[in-house]
């Protein structure tokens, strides 16, 4: 089998002050060095932004335990008015290690468990200085966090479902000149976060879509570990990450109905969609007054095979929570995504 290919994508998913069109590709070799290694690059950038990723995947034994390593690079500018008049920029990187081990294995469920060692650093500027504009960084703008997460996972299918979960806890630390601060938030924290999904096949090509995210914390969070809710992948109707919180909880319900079919494997698809998302920090003074957004919307998916995809969705807000000019077609609440893969 052919263990190279070759993805490219574009769609609206980034926040507005950087540019949300975001256009990039991706690069995979499954099997690098013949002994089921993986590796994956990926580049995208925004007219305000650029990134980097690259992850290395290798097993350990033959119960399908492995280690990875990944990286990613940010650089962006705010191109958003009348912000970027100030010369606004900021630049985050990540490196983490994880180790992951399946302890239960059936062709129908997985159990595993893993760590996660990690290191994120961000930096901001205005008017060329080096500036703290996010709440915990430190006087030069730095914001530094080291974090041990452990993480477990669930994953149940059948003929017509899947169902899959995962539990993360993380703690933060205030090894390797981390960011230590008087008063929270810093380096140290500690959350925990649960996802779910269920996917289930109610006839061919009409499928059900569930989808869950919460975040507990116990004090409050860099933006760094914030749990953001609103735009492109989350509650539709709304700007990119409209709230960004130390807490919160997110819900999608969505069905996939078949309008046309022609060819094998191709077909266009509506999608009626709801989502419902909270947010609020751990310090009830620092929380928004408008901490629950909810939206409804109809899609539209195109599926041609397994190489391309293209969707388009209308978001109606429940709820304004931001009096901002719509001059994106995200911040109308219009979402659009694209990939191919050639090869």
């Amino acid at each position: 089998a052919d263990t190279f290919s070759l993805q490219l994508i574009a769609d609206n998913g980034r926040i507005p002050s950087v540019g949300s069109f975001r256009r990039g590709l991706s690069v995979t070799e499954a099997n690098l060095l013949g002994f089921g290694d993986r590796i994956n690059t990926a580049y995208t950038n925004t007219d305000g932004s650029d990134r980097y990723d690259i992850n290395y995947t290798f097993p350990i034994n033959a119960r399908n335990g492995t280690i990875r390593f990944d990286y990613y690079g940010t650089d962006s500018e705010v191109i958003e008015e009348p912000f970027d008049r100030l010369n606004i920029t900021g630049d985050s990187d990540r490196f983490g290690l994880t180790i992951r081990q399946p302890i239960y294995q059936t062709p129908t469920q997985d159990i595993a468990v893993g760590l996660t060692l990690s290191r994120e650093n961000s930096q901001t500027t205005i008017l060329g200085e080096e500036e703290p504009l996010s709440v915990g960084a430190e006087e030069d703008g730095s914001t530094k966090i080291s974090a041990i997460r452990v993480f477990q996972e669930y994953t149940r299918r059948t003929s017509r479902s899947v169902l899959a979960g995962r539990s993360q806890f993380s703690l933060g630390v205030g090894a390797f000149d981390a960011t230590i601060n008087n008063e929270p938030p810093d380096s140290r924290f500690f959350t925990w976060r649960g996802q779910g999904q269920y996917v289930r096949l109610l006839a061919p090509d009409l499928l059900l879509v569930v989808r869950s995210d919460i975040q507990l914390s116990t004090r409050a969070l860099v933006p760094l570990e914030q749990f953001p809710l609103g735009g492109y992948q989350s509650v539709r109707g709304y700007r990119q990450d409209v709230l960004l919180t130390d807490n919160g909880v997110f819900f999608s319900a969505e069905a996939l109905f078949p309008v046309a079919r022609f060819g094998e494997g191709n077909v266009l698809q509506i999608v009626p969609f709801f989502d419902l998302g909270r947010g609020w920090n751990v310090e009830e003074e620092d929380s928004q007054e408008n901490d629950t957004i909810a939206g409804i919307g109809l899609g539209l998916q195109l599926r041609l095979g397994e190489r391309f995809n293209a969707r388009i969705d209308y978001g109606i807000p429940f709820n304004e929570v931001d009096d901002r000019d719509e001059n994106s077609l995200q911040e109308a609440g219009v979402y659009f995504s694209i990939t191919y893969t050639p090869f």
